[in-house]
């Protein structure tokens, strides 16, 4: 088998039907594995799962010819949930952007992107989302510390900063240079400082 042609490769790219997303023409993966069979209609495109824990899983894609020459390889992770789709179908959503990166790196509808239709679709969707929760943890976070605050929780005493800090494994509490992540675990510890106050005036009395 001879090594990919790269006029082959433009003549199949231009059998690809594309979609547009904000003003980009992005290839959906099953039009890059249509082209890929122009080519390579005995070819193989395998997938394998690399880690699945914790409702987060990562996959590996492997194109190869008819003769098992190696030809490109895609990497990918999804997180259940993280949107609509991936409330159920989370693993073939990982897999598909694989199978899509692999054949991108493969010369393969990447006229515009090697990320395909699907990948970006995804990603904006997942950005969206983190944004939403975001706003929705700069709410949360008022919240919280309004309640400590009337709880008797001091936050110009240097050693509870310290203390917070280091229990959400932070720098800061400065909301402007917090990122998603560090917000969730601020937040949860404010909580359990909370309930903690509450459960001990409940003792109290």
């Amino acid at each position: 088998m001879k090594d990919i042609d790269y006029g082959k490769i433009c003549i199949a790219n231009k059998q690809i039907k594309t979609t547009d997303i904000k003003g980009k023409d992005y290839a959906q993966v099953n039009e890059r594995i249509k082209a890929f069979r122009m080519l390579y209609p005995t070819g193989q495109i395998s997938t394998e799962i690399i880690s699945l824990e914790n409702g987060v899983v990562t996959m590996k894609s492997s194109v190869f010819d008819k003769d098992g020459k190696l030809l490109g390889t895609g990497m990918a992770q999804e997180k259940e949930n993280s949107t609509f789709i991936n409330k159920t179908s989370y693993i073939e959503n990982c897999e598909t952007s694989a199978v899509g990166r692999a054949l991108g790196m493969c010369g393969f509808g990447i006229d515009v992107s090697i990320a395909s239709a699907e990948e970006l679709t995804n990603a904006l969707e997942n950005q969206k989302k983190e944004e939403q929760e975001m706003e929705e943890l700069i709410v949360k976070y008022t919240e919280l510390r309004s309640d400590l605050e009337q709880l008797g929780c001091d936050f110009r005493e240097e050693k509870t900063n310290k203390w917070i800090c280091s229990k959400a494994k932070i720098e800061t509490q400065d909301i402007n240079l917090l990122g998603l992540e560090e917000l969730r675990r601020l937040c949860k510890v404010y909580a359990e400082m909370i309930e903690k106050k509450k459960n001990d005036k409940t003792t109290k009395k």
